[in-house]
């Protein structure tokens, strides 16, 4: 299957997500920040890169922008569970650095393994 990088500072998250991929097949690595998370990736290459926007450290628009950097066709998936008024405006602009796809949280798995199916035949 595909190598899945999962960057959040929610362990629950990870883990959850984790579970749920590696059950369909996948590689899963997980980072609970966005420094974290681009070491992993310069490590170990991931099709698929889901991650948080709101986090300490590096936050997931920054992160964004840095594996673009390293990568323009890495696939990325943006999640926020931030407020509802800014969530908008954080995954809006999680789309315009060239996610592929954003998720508000809580997140719908069914929905969520589309996406990352969607970005492994694209």
């Amino acid at each position: 299957m595909a190598r899945i990088l999962i960057i959040d500072d929610e362990e629950l998250i990870c883990g959850m997500l984790e579970t749920l991929f590696d059950r369909a097949g996948h590689e899963v690595d997980t980072a609970h920040d966005g420094i974290m998370g681009l070491e992993i990736y310069q490590e170990k290459p991931a099709q698929v890169v889901i991650t948080d926007i709101i986090m300490p450290e590096s936050d997931g628009l920054e992160t964004i922008k840095n594996l673009k950097q390293i990568n323009p066709d890495v696939k990325i998936i943006a999640i926020s569970g931030g407020s509802r008024i800014k969530q908008v405006d954080f995954l809006e602009v999680a789309s315009d650095l060239g996610a592929d796809h954003a998720f508000f949280k809580p997140l719908d798995h069914t929905k969520l393994m589309q996406a990352v199916d969607s970005c492994l035949v694209s």
